[in-house]
């Protein structure tokens, strides 16, 4: 079986008071760290932004309002479309304020990434390596 769940999917991302305009979210989730999912948002080969999610707050965040700090995630309709609406929160500007970023995506696309992820490691059954952790942790990793 595949360890791995690779999937590109086209997202609007909406930065301050700009409008939205389409970036692509590369979502990775790798069964050695079954707790995450990795997303890199890219535009014109350059990355933007690199986030580790978790896993179950994406599940949750299709369902209803989760997060409070630097990733909040909720589930947003526009008639028959059914959006997740991601907030990131970045590193802090000089003018005191924080970067703000706002991600629109496909609901459907991202709860069949999930349930793809489920397929490797179902919830419930992911499993903690302690003994690798600390060893990491040791040897300064």
């Amino acid at each position: 079986m595949n360890s791995f769940v690779h999937k590109t999917l086209v997202v609007q991302l909406q930065a301050g008071d700009t409008d939205r305009f389409s970036v692509l979210a590369h979502l990775s989730y790798d069964a050695a760290d079954p707790f995450a999912v990795t997303v890199v948002f890219s535009h014109d080969g350059r990355v933007l932004a690199r986030w580790q999610l978790d896993r179950e707050m994406l599940g949750e965040g299709l369902r209803r309002p989760v997060g409070v700090g630097d990733v909040r995630m909720r589930p947003e309709s526009l008639g028959m479309w059914q959006e997740l609406r991601m907030e990131f929160l970045g590193d802090a500007r000089p003018d005191g304020g924080r970067h703000h970023a706002v991600v629109f995506a496909w609901a459907p696309a991202f709860a069949a990434f999930l349930r793809e992820t489920h397929e490797v490691v179902p919830p419930g059954r992911e499993e903690v390596r302690v003994d690798d952790f600390l060893a990491n942790v040791i040897a300064g990793g």
